[in-house]
């Protein structure tokens, strides 16, 4: 991955910040692939409870989540009240998620079946402080983790492309070396392999994916080496320019919010007896770099413009991630398969920051 010369880094978000949850968008759009058992129908009711639901990921889950199994079914937890409109949506409870006595409390009292645990500080977030996030990663993992072994659930655990590292083979497999150079990385490896020995020692029922940068509309990025593939959409309709921090050519697997939230559901109702892995399957759609996806938005805005100031942090995080990974595996255990490419997914993003 070619790497401009150095600026200034570039101010990293609040670690603190929980963005509100996304505006209303027509049902319609919210949903891709994944489907209940049968036209009409529901899948059997499930209790869910979901940490981090103010977040990136969390805020298009959880009203996906209460789409398909009903509101009431499904709890959402974070460290901050959400919006009042958030609050009428369904029950949401201030949580702290390494807190293990009011995970289990939480649980217990929604009487959960399944926790998808997506709390968790993000990689150049967390590169400002690293034993925080190491803390927060993996205290909040273990937490959930002992509670699902006392109590019987299921968890989805979210890994993500930082897991690799540098000098896995093009495109990284689904087994591999995996030598992660963040902490984040390092939480997610780590992460992968708790998860791994609490089915093997226990019988926890739990699977992940290994996300890809993350791109999705109605709630700010939250600190990850990849947030300039939200910025941009937003740059673009806001200024028609817009200054990536990462170099032209520096390409990255990413994916459409909505196809990530199918996954996170295909893999949860995924049949066991089909999966030979369960943390964490790659997972991707597309592969982009800054340059050819503002090509892409320029068939859309003929007059956008790109510039570049490095990030010296984050640049590094991103040259340390491959530019490709295989998700075969998902593909034949569980049936993953995007519904959004390159172009539809930009065409998508472009209406809705014009919507607003």
């Amino acid at each position: 991955m070619a790497t401009p010369g150095a600026a200034a880094p570039a101010r990293a978000p609040d670690p603190l910040y929980i963005p509100a949850a996304p505006k209303a968008v027509p049902t319609a759009r919210r949903t891709t692939s994944f489907k209940p058992s049968g036209p009409g129908e529901r899948l059997p009711v499930k209790r869910i409870l979901v940490t981090g639901a103010g977040g990136q990921i969390g805020s298009w889950l959880v009203p996906r989540l209460r789409e398909v199994y009903g509101s009431s079914a499904v709890l959402a937890t974070d460290l901050r009240q959400p919006p009042a409109d958030a609050l009428e949506a369904g029950p949401f409870r201030v949580l702290d998620a390494t807190d293990g006595s009011a995970v289990g409390e939480a649980v217990a009292s929604h009487r959960a079946d399944t926790v998808y645990h997506l709390a968790a500080i993000l990689s150049a977030v967390g590169e400002r402080d690293p034993l925080r996030a190491w803390k927060i990663n993996m205290d909040s993992l273990e937490a959930v983790l002992e509670v699902a072994r006392e109590r019987g659930c299921a968890v989805f655990t979210p890994s993500s492309i930082a897991a690799f590292g540098a000098g896995v083979p093009d495109p990284a497999p689904q087994d591999t070396i995996m030598r992660p150079s963040t902490i984040y990385g390092i939480s997610k490896v780590a992460g992968e392999l708790l998860c791994d020995y609490y089915h093997r020692r226990w019988g926890v029922d739990t699977r992940g994916v290994r996300f890809p940068g993350l791109i999705s509309y109605g709630s700010p990025p939250g600190g990850g080496t990849t947030d300039w593939a939200v910025d941009i959409f937003y740059q673009a309709v806001e200024k028609g320019s817009y200054t990536c921090f990462l170099g032209a050519d520096s390409q990255l697997d990413m994916m459409y919010m909505p196809d990530a939230v199918d996954a996170l559901l295909q893999v949860m109702e995924a049949d066991a007896s089909r999966l030979v892995h369960r943390n964490a399957f790659n997972v991707t759609a597309m592969q982009l770099s800054p340059a050819v996806l503002a090509d892409e938005i320029r068939k859309h805005l003929p007059n956008f413009t790109i510039a570049y100031d490095i990030d010296p942090v984050r640049q590094a995080i991103a040259n340390s991630w491959p530019d490709r990974i295989d998700d075969s595996a998902a593909r034949a255990e569980w049936g993953w398969s995007p519904s959004f490419d390159m172009a539809s997914m930009t065409a998508d993003m472009l209406q809705h920051v014009r919507e607003g």
